[in-house]
């Protein structure tokens, strides 16, 4: 007896279902920052935004989650609007990701998860915030985020204003280069600190423009190389909170979480929380300009992406 192969329920926008039957570049976006980043009505608000930078930019948005047990890869206004506003939304990575689809679940994508339902969807661009990574203690606590796994084995360029800075920086630089992933920075020699465009950290890598970086992309996969490529690109000087004025702040709001036993998966959003706080909602402002940055960018990529062939 023979079965059919199992079929996984991914569910194409018609906006983005028109893009890929055209050929038109696409730039996948991740769902926790509308549901675990910042509060409603901002978040749709910045969603809204960042999509239409996107378009504006010559490209086709897909912001990526679970609804009731379907991938979603784009999402319509009315969905949109809705994941905005729902509560206890889990949040997804690699490891949780099957078990809430299976379930009939809804969840918002993480770096990792966005990247696999990027690569099943056939997209190789994904604009985001800041990547995960090591954790301050994490010779301690082996606290290291999935995403960094993730970029060494699914082919899908990521546009991130370098790690989030709350993060041990160093380490998750030199985890990226064990697991062989290309970290570049645009149009810069150190490495971007998130909410700060530099750092005293030298960049691995340098690239100058979207086409080169393109470039790049088509370069490993005719290569045979798994993973993909992180690609830093600094949130504009104008925009930044410079890295002398964060770093007191970085290290009252990490003294806290340590004298109050945070710990685990709490950890990330107690400190952003207090940064939001102590920088009196700067950081929020400057996390909303670096996004709308890297979609930018994103889709300067996708669109040069599509004029290489495979």
């Amino acid at each position: 007896m023979t079965t059919a192969p199992y079929a996984l329920p991914l569910t194409f926008s018609a906006e983005v279902a028109k893009a890929r039957e055209s050929g038109a570049p696409i730039v996948a976006l991740e769902s926790t920052i509308i549901t675990h980043g910042m509060p409603y009505p901002q978040n749709l608000e910045v969603a809204r935004q960042v999509e239409q930078d996107i378009r504006d930019a010559g490209a086709v948005p897909a912001t990526i989650a679970v609804i009731r047990g379907a991938l979603h890869i784009g999402l319509d206004d009315d969905q949109l609007s809705d994941l905005a506003q729902a509560k206890n939304v889990a949040k997804l990575s690699r490891a949780d990701m099957a078990v809430c689809i299976a379930s009939g679940g809804t969840g918002a994508t993480t770096v990792a998860a966005t990247m696999i339902a990027a690569n099943l969807a056939g997209i190789e661009v994904f604009a985001t915030g800041g990547i995960g990574g090591v954790h301050k203690g994490a010779e301690d606590s082996f606290d290291i985020s999935a995403d960094l796994m993730e970029l060494a084995q699914t082919p899908v360029t990521v546009i991130a204003a370098g790690a989030k800075a709350i993060l041990d920086v160093p380490k998750t630089l030199e985890v990226l280069e064990t697991q062989g992933v290309p970290v570049i920075t645009v149009g810069q020699d150190s490495f971007p600190a998130f909410w700060s465009a530099g750092s005293d950290l030298q960049s691995p890598l340098r690239l100058d423009d979207a086409a080169a970086l393109a470039k790049a992309h088509r370069t490993r996969a005719a290569m045979g190389l798994p993973g993909g490529q992180l690609v830093a690109n600094p949130i504009p000087a104008d925009e930044e909170i410079p890295a002398a004025e964060l770093a007191p702040i970085i290290a009252q709001a990490q003294s806290e979480a340590d004298a109050q036993g945070v710990s685990g998966k709490h950890v990330t959003p107690f400190l952003l929380q207090r940064i939001f706080e102590l920088t009196e909602g700067r950081s929020l402002v400057a996390n909303i300009a670096l996004v709308r940055n890297n979609a930018r960018l994103g889709a300067q990529i996708a669109a040069n992406l599509v004029n290489l062939p495979r």
